[in-house]
């Protein structure tokens, strides 16, 4: 072997070196990217209440279950009046937990599957109806994935309302999008006005540090109070059973007239 042939073979050896080097620090920076400890998560509670009228077939529909796909948790909570009633649950079981789907496409695909749920529990009231329009029909949702992303749907008059170091927050809102948190093509507003549509809306979020509670009502609660009336009248009362029966209790007092539900989901 020649001193030539020597050089070349030392200089691909270097290069090979070099590059199983770059490759081994490629996949040791992958390795570092994963998902947060569960101790770092939110612990997720709930509770929820409903003032029985005088005829219980008319009672809202609540709907609360937890999903353990592989190491995802999944939340799903609804509240629905009885025409919706579990349309909305069966759908994103047979379309989404029942598949047991990876985590990538649940969090990808979360917020388009509530949307189909709804269309599809909307359209089904429609048709035993037997009217283009499925009027008054009401429904709210929320999906908790992994404690990091928040899904909110509603429709109707019932609507989700999230609490942010004590501000009020409405799904929907077309206001200016923030540049620290935006909803998926929708937005949160901070006000006091009411929305007075009654279309589907879907979006999705972050949990950040800041999300302290979600409240999901009927439309017994929401015309007799504000969005942020409701939100400082349980915003101190930590056990989420006790705010929701507290804040149907309140509506029930000041004599609303139509079904009186909420759930509370906190955020600690």
């Amino acid at each position: 072997m020649g001193l030539k042939d020597l050089h070349l073979k030392f200089k691909q050896g270097l290069q090979l070196r070099r590059i199983l080097k770059i490759n081994t620090g490629f996949k040791k920076k992958e390795a570092n990217i994963t998902k947060k400890p569960s101790w770092m998560m939110p612990a997720v509670s709930h509770g929820h209440h409903v003032v029985e009228g005088y005829d219980e077939s008319d009672c809202d529909y609540f709907r609360v279950q937890r999903e353990q796909i592989e190491e995802l948790e999944l939340w799903l909570f609804g509240v629905s009046d009885p025409r919706i009633g579990d349309g909305v649950t069966k759908y994103m079981q047979a379309h989404l937990f029942d598949k047991k789907p990876k985590e990538s496409y649940i969090k990808g695909k979360g917020q388009e599957t509530m949307k189909k749920a709804y269309l599809s529990a909307k359209s089904k009231v429609r048709d035993a109806q037997e009217t283009e329009e499925a009027n008054g029909v009401g429904s709210v949702s929320a999906m908790v994935i992994d404690g990091e992303k928040l899904v909110l749907a509603n429709m109707g008059n019932y609507r989700a309302i999230v609490c942010r170091e004590g501000l009020a927050h409405e799904i929907g809102s077309r206001h200016k999008q923030s540049p620290k948190r935006s909803w998926s093509s929708r937005f949160f507003k901070a006000s006091n006005k009411q929305s007075k549509s009654s279309d589907l809306v879907v979006g999705a979020e972050k949990i950040e540090n800041d999300t302290e509670f979600v409240i999901l009502a009927s439309s017994g609660i929401w015309e007799v109070m504000k969005y942020q009336e409701a939100v400082n009248l349980i915003r101190n009362i930590e056990d989420p059973q006790a705010a929701a029966k507290y804040l149907a209790k309140e509506a029930s007092n000041r004599l609303s007239r139509s079904n009186i539900s909420c759930l509370i989901i906190r955020f600690d």
